[in-house]
């Protein structure tokens, strides 16, 4: 679960991310050898069209070739990790990908996939980004530079989360969060977030012996010190033996009342932003209204 700002430090909303990597059959894919490939990309995305009848075949391929390791679902299981959730994974480019598939990782357990075809490596691609969360093209329900400015500025999102490398550090980085939920998922994490009574996603005070008063939010703790990252995205590591006391924020660190605040074209504007920033597959950045209106 994604969280925020509390609504007395800054409004927020939830977390993204884009989608990316595929691996198949017996082979156990470490995430050690999924490190070490190169970043860069030696030729462009495929385009993803005609994804109905390619994804089928892509998962016929999927399942007698890669489901064994990773699972039905990519998941991962016992042998090979997770390639349909972890960032890392979506990250890579289809081409990347592709390589990955063909060529396997020297020194992991992934080997080289040379019987397949081309077009067997490039619907394995489609099918991977749909387990990724890119099923067919989607446009942008809402206006992306609209988004930007509410992200910032009326929402209050940017005072935790970060996008891009800009905004606070207190929550999570929602850069490629879009790329791997559903425009729905989103909504409702932000006009109706689940409640959770954990600690965790609450801010809290610390008040040293000193009278020094730190605010951050709990990252650690043990039975001897205290962990806490601030606003700034510090960190702080605390003795129990310093420390007077921890005063929790009564509310969670994401506001429970965007569904107010924000107007459901306000909504889909940030929304779109976020889709815009995470660009992943099966993402039409072009929304259904002119970004200059």
């Amino acid at each position: 679960m994604i969280s925020f700002c509390s609504k007395t430090i800054v409004r927020m909303l939830p977390r993204l991310g884009s989608r990316y990597v595929l691996v198949p059959v017996v082979a156990v894919l470490s995430v050690a050898g999924l490190a070490a490939w190169p970043p860069q990309a030696t030729q462009p995305n495929f385009q993803h069209k005609g994804v109905t009848a390619v994804s089928a075949r892509g998962k016929q391929t999927f399942t007698s070739t890669c489901a064994g390791c990773h699972g039905l679902d990519g998941r991962g299981g016992e042998r090979a990790p997770n390639i349909a959730e972890r960032v890392k994974v979506q990250r890579l480019s289809d081409a990347q990908i592709s390589q990955i598939i063909q060529n396997g990782v020297p020194g992991t357990g992934m080997p080289p996939f040379h019987s397949l075809s081309i077009s067997d490596v490039k619907e394995l691609v489609i099918y991977l980004r749909m387990l990724q969360g890119g099923k067919s093209t989607l446009k942008l329900p809402g206006n992306p530079n609209r988004g930007e400015a509410l992200f910032s500025g009326k929402a209050g999102c940017s005072g935790c989360h970060m996008v891009a490398g800009r905004g606070g550090f207190i929550a999570s980085d929602l850069s490629a969060y879009a790329g791997t939920h559903t425009v729905e998922q989103m909504q409702n994490a932000i006009a109706s977030p689940a409640l959770s009574g954990e600690r965790q996603v609450r801010m809290v005070t610390a008040t040293l012996r000193s009278s020094e008063k730190i605010a951050g939010r709990i990252r650690n703790e043990d039975n001897f010190s205290v962990q806490l990252q601030t606003l700034d995205g510090a960190f702080r590591s605390l003795a129990r033996s310093e420390l007077e006391r921890l005063e929790y924020d009564s509310q969670p660190l994401m506001p429970s009342d965007y569904s107010s605040t924000l107007s459901a074209s306000e909504l889909n504007d940030v929304i779109s932003y976020l889709m815009r920033v995470a660009g992943g597959p099966g993402t039409d950045t072009k929304s259904g209204e002119s970004e200059d209106e």
